[in-house]
């Protein structure tokens, strides 16, 4: 059953199902580290549903974007939210395997991706094929992802992503193995004293070497409860 809910009052509505994977944090996230501009040219590889798409263009309606997913049914839907707010003309997406040049290369500003986290045997796989392949790098890998981004990127354009914590030394070896150089990197905590659960990373197709590491996002705030930073990513402020 289609599942259709708002960003915000008001605002973009996006459409997911039971076979899917359902909308989460990371999404979110991922939607607050680029800096947009009017009239970027973007790219949302593995896109799914539409979700992070909606999010970049509920906080910058001026945008161009191009999702890419290999699932038919995520791609399905992802149509269907982009009819249903009017935005054909300035969102598409594409049904395709992003290891394969259906896109032209060159042609985006910056390309943004919630790759899937976890290396193949690290875990059970869930039974559904679409929640399989956002979880694990059963359908590409790491490197497919960031090999796929240096193409369609234009010379000093960016990519954005989200992953875990535990895989920061594969993320940016892979990314300066393929050309793209780690240029912003913000670490996800629930709280001051707890562990990193996630980060968000932005790297540059030929930037120069040079990491800036920014302050921390925390997901509570010291009393409890959301943190104000974490209800402006979710238009709640």
């Amino acid at each position: 059953m289609e599942r259709w809910e708002r960003l915000k009052p008001g605002g973009l509505r996006f459409v997911w199902t039971e076979g899917q994977f359902p909308p989460g944090l990371d999404s979110f996230l991922l939607s607050s580290l680029p800096r947009l501009k009017p009239g970027l040219r973007v790219c949302d590889l593995g896109c799914g549903t539409g979700l992070l798409s909606l999010l970049l263009l509920q906080r910058q309606p001026e945008l161009r974007v191009t999702g890419l997913d290999i699932q038919p049914e995520a791609v399905r839907l992802a149509g269907l939210a982009a009819g249903e707010n009017g935005l054909e003309d300035r969102l598409r997406f594409c049904l395709g395997d992003l290891r394969e040049p259906v896109l032209p290369a060159g042609a985006y500003d910056l390309v943004i991706c919630n790759p899937p986290y976890y290396p193949p045997g690290s875990g059970p796989l869930p039974r559904e094929e679409a929640r399989r392949a956002a979880r694990t790098e059963w359908a590409c890998t790491l490197e497919d992802v960031c090999r796929a981004a240096a193409r369609l990127l234009r010379w000093g354009g960016a990519l954005c992503l989200v992953h875990k914590p535990k895989r920061l030394t594969d993320l940016l070896c892979t990314l300066r193995g393929t050309g793209l150089e780690p240029k912003r990197l913000r670490l996800v905590s629930p709280r001051p004293e707890a562990a990193p659960s996630l980060l968000l990373l932005e790297a540059r197709r030929g930037g120069r070497p040079g990491l800036a590491l920014e302050p921390p996002l925390l997901l509570e705030a010291p009393g409890g409860g959301p943190s104000a930073e974490l209800d402006r990513i979710y238009f709640r402020s």
